[in-house]
């Protein structure tokens, strides 16, 4: 985790001392049936939450001491849970196995991850429709392979972009339900040593469901499922950042990042208003895509369980998700404060001469007689001088010229067919297919 693309409360999820709180939570209540079924002596899990009413600070340094000795983080645990409350704490982990500490734990984390990413998810969601209502009809160009196309609306490129992250929020919902298990189910998921009830309590107490089947671990076809889910989203979040860089681009500038009062671009050239927020996201998602490799590669585990994929899981449990939420919410005020251009976005569309009108003439041919192959042609052939003019030339007029397009269509007609609004006819249907 590098925390300059770290925020507080997802941090605060992946510190020691929370992880400790959650096995301690795990224990006391695995300890708690464990006392009703008769297992344990009611009187231990009182202990437990006894000592756990009076709010005590988790020393991480001593557990640290400790597992310096046994190496074994687990076993420090719960040797320096034993040393505050006493003789009753001899009945923790009856008949549980560490994984089932571990992977419930890491179970927990990742759901309140989740729970975050998807707050981070809606207030993204709330600025691009915003943004996307503001510039419903605002006139711009469409590209593809980067070349003029024909028109769009702003407010179009923005719909488009919360139908995606509308798409991305709902597959965080299925990951969270995916990854959301409890395993308490002891040495090889026998349950030999652990009654299920015990599993399915702890379970209901910290609002997960009962993994099916597990090992000694849960199954990490879910973990990879997970972490695949927030590189989908960080693919999402490039696209549109890649969108704005491009925007951003000096013979474009049809939109930018804000530009704060004292802000510097350069260090050498105090002309520069460079897209570093954009920039960033792109090398932040490339990192949360990179995550999600080692999660495939931790599906495939020796027989009942190795730890090859403890050390990874230690990694991208809190770098993916740290780096997730802090580029979910740098993505959302790049959106509200983006600098959008109208003018220039005018200016572009008309910079080509009409260019961006020939398919509707194409169309027209072939609907007054003309083959469609003739009609390309026609239209083709004066295209290619707008293009070599620069744009100085205007398709309209060399259309209306040329003596075998007006023999099938008039000058009238010819100059309906550069009518920008028949663009964006359907922009509301768009919209309410978006937005409802």
């Amino acid at each position: 985790m590098v925390p300059r693309y770290a925020r507080p409360a997802m941090t605060a999820l992946w510190e020691p001392e929370a992880k400790y709180r959650i096995w301690f939570e795990i224990e006391a209540h695995a300890t708690e049936k464990l006392g009703e079924l008769g297992v344990v002596p009611p009187s231990a899990a009182k202990a437990l939450w006894d000592w756990w009413a009076t709010d005590p600070a988790i020393d991480v340094a001593a557990i640290d001491a400790i597992e310096a000795v046994t190496k074994h983080d687990v076993i420090a645990f719960l040797t320096w849970v034993a040393e505050q409350v006493g003789d009753e704490a001899r009945f923790m982990h009856q008949g549980m196995t560490s994984s089932d500490v571990l992977d419930t734990t890491l179970s927990v984390q990742l759901a309140r991850a989740t729970d975050i990413l998807l707050e981070d998810m809606d207030g993204l969601l709330a600025a691009i429709r915003t943004r996307a209502e503001e510039h419903k009809y605002t006139p711009t160009i469409g590209r593809s392979h980067g070349i003029h196309a024909e028109p769009v609306t702003f407010g179009l490129k923005l719909a488009q972009a919360y139908a995606e992250f509308d798409r991305c929020r709902d597959r965080l919902v299925a990951a969270r339900k995916e990854i959301a298990t409890c395993a308490i189910s002891g040495a090889v998921g026998t349950f030999a040593n652990v009654d299920p009830a015990v599993e399915a309590h702890v379970a209901e107490k910290l609002g997960l469901a009962i993994e099916p089947v597990s090992t000694q671990v849960i199954p990490r076809d879910r973990h990879a499922m997970y972490f695949a889910t927030l590189a989908v989203v960080a693919g999402s979040i490039e696209r549109l950042a890649v969108e704005i860089r491009h925007l951003q681009r000096t013979e474009v500038l049809e939109a930018e990042e804000y530009f704060s009062p004292g802000q510097k671009g350069s260090s050498a050239m105090p002309h520069k208003r460079n897209p570093i927020l954009t920039e960033n996201l792109t090398g932040q998602a490339r990192m949360i895509r990179a995550y999600a490799l080692p999660a495939l590669e931790n599906v495939a585990l020796w027989h009942e369980r190795d730890i090859s994929h403890s050390s990874v899981e230690r990694f991208i449990g809190p770098d993916a998700t740290i780096t997730l939420d802090f580029a979910l919410a740098r993505l959302t005020g790049v959106v509200e404060k983006l600098l959008v251009y109208p003018a220039r976005m005018q200016k572009n569309l008309d910079a080509m001469g009409g260019l961006v009108h020939s398919q509707r003439v194409l169309l027209a041919l072939t609907q007054a007689g003309v083959s469609r192959e003739d009609a390309y042609a026609l239209v083709q052939r004066n295209a290619m001088k707008v293009w070599e003019s620069d744009g100085r030339l205007s398709l309209l007029d060399l259309l209306k010229g040329d003596a075998d397009v007006t023999a099938a269509l008039s000058p009238a007609e010819l100059e309906e067919k550069f009518d920008l609004g028949y663009h964006f006819r359907h922009v509301d249907t768009i919209f309410e297919r978006v937005f409802g």
